[in-house]
C-alpha cells in the first residue's frame, strides 16, 4: 500500500539565538532568499519563528517578535513563488497578525496554552493549528524532565489540548499534533516517542515530527549541531516510515531527496 507523501516544513528562524541557524536570517533579504530556496528545494511549508524555543532560551517581548516575523511574512505572501507560510509562536496576537499578513498555519509549541485567549483566537482566525507537547518552558524544560510513561503522558496531553481547540471552535481537519521531540525530554523519552509514532495515529490527527539537528542526535554519537545531517535524515526517514504527515527540517533539499529515494525503493516507484 502506498503511504501518503509527508509534507516537508522548512525551518526559518529570524532570530539571533536559535540553536542551529540563529543569526543567519535576521536580515529580511536573507530570510526571503532562504525561504524561496527552501521552496525550490521541495518545502511545502515555511515555518517562520521570531522567538527562540531552544533549551534555556530567553523570552522576547511581543513587539520584538512581531518586528522580526511580519516583514518576512508580508514579503513572502506577495511573491508568486512560495510555499504555505506557518507562524511559529506562542502568542495569540503574533499569530493573528501573522495570519492577517499571509500565514495560514499557527504552529504553537505550547498547544494553545500559553495564553488563555489562544484557543478562541485560533478558532476566529480559521487557520490550521499545530499543537505541540512541551514539559515546562524553553528556559527550564531540560532541567530533569520526568514522566510516568512518556508515550501515554504525551498522548493524553495532546488529546486534551486537541479537545480544548475543538471546544473553542477549531475544526477537526485544521488540527495537527506534534509530540515535541527534544522539548522537555530525555534521550530515552525521545527514542520512545519516535519508536511509537504509530500510537499517536489513534488520536485521529496528522502527526508532525521535528528531529532536525536536535541534541538527542548528539547524545547518541557526540556530534555538534552542525554535524547532525546524517542523524536528522535517519530520524526523518524513520518518521516517514511510521506515517508522519509533516517533517519539520532545516535541510530541505537533502530531506526531500532522501524521502524520494526511500519511497522509490520501498514502493518501486521511479519518479
Amino acid at each position: 500500500m502506498t503511504m501518503p507523501i509527508p509534507k516537508i516544513m522548512g525551518v526559518l528562524n529570524v532570530t539571533p539565538d536559535s540553536f542551529s541557524d540563529g543569526g543567519k536570517f535576521t536580515h529580511i533579504d536573507r530570510a526571503i532568499e532562504q525561504a524561496l530556496t527552501m521552496f525550490d528545494h521541495g518545502a511545502d511549508i515555511i515555518d517562520i519563528g521570531g522567538e527562540s524555543t531552544r533549551p534555556g532560551a530567553k523570552v522576547v517581548d511581543e513587539k520584538t517578535e512581531l518586528s522580526r516575523v511580519l516583514p518576512v511574512i508580508k514579503a513572502l505572501s506577495e511573491t508568486k513563488k512560495t510555499a504555505v507560510i506557518s507562524i511559529d509562536t506562542r502568542r495569540p496576537l503574533v499569530a493573528a497578525e501573522a495570519v492577517n499578513a499571509g500565514a495560514s498555519i499557527w504552529n504553537d509549541v505550547t498547544a494553545l496554552s500559553f495564553d488563555d485567549r489562544s484557543p478562541n483566537v485560533a478558532a476566529g482566525l480559521g487557520c490550521d493549528v499545530i499543537l505541540m507537547h512541551m514539559q515546562g518552558d524553553p528556559k527550564t524544560m531540560q532541567k530533569k524532565p520526568q514522566y510516568e510513561q512518556v508515550v501515554d503522558d504525551v498522548k493524553a496531553y495532546l488529546s486534551e489540548r486537541a479537545q480544548v481547540a475543538l471546544d473553542s471552535g477549531v475544526q477537526h481537519h485544521q488540527i495537527s499534533l506534534d509530540p515535541g521531540i527534544g522539548f522537555g525530554k530525555r534521550l530515552q523519552d525521545n527514542l520512545d516517542l519516535l519508536q511509537n509514532i504509530d500510537a499517536f495515529h489513534a488520536l485521529g490527527y496528522p502527526i508532525l515530527i521535528g528531529t532536525s539537528r536536535k541534541s538527542f542526535i548528539g547524545k547518541i554519537d557526540g556530534s555538534l549541531v552542525d554535524d547532525r545531517l546524517g542523524g536528522s535524515l535517519a530520524s526523518a526517514l524513520w518518521a516517514e516510515s511510521m506515517g508522519a504527515s509533516i517533517l519539520r527540517v532545516h535541510d530541505v533539499k537533502e530531506t526531500a531527496q532522501a524521502v524520494k529515494v526511500w519511497r522509490s525503493i520501498r514502493e518501486r516507484d521511479h519518479v
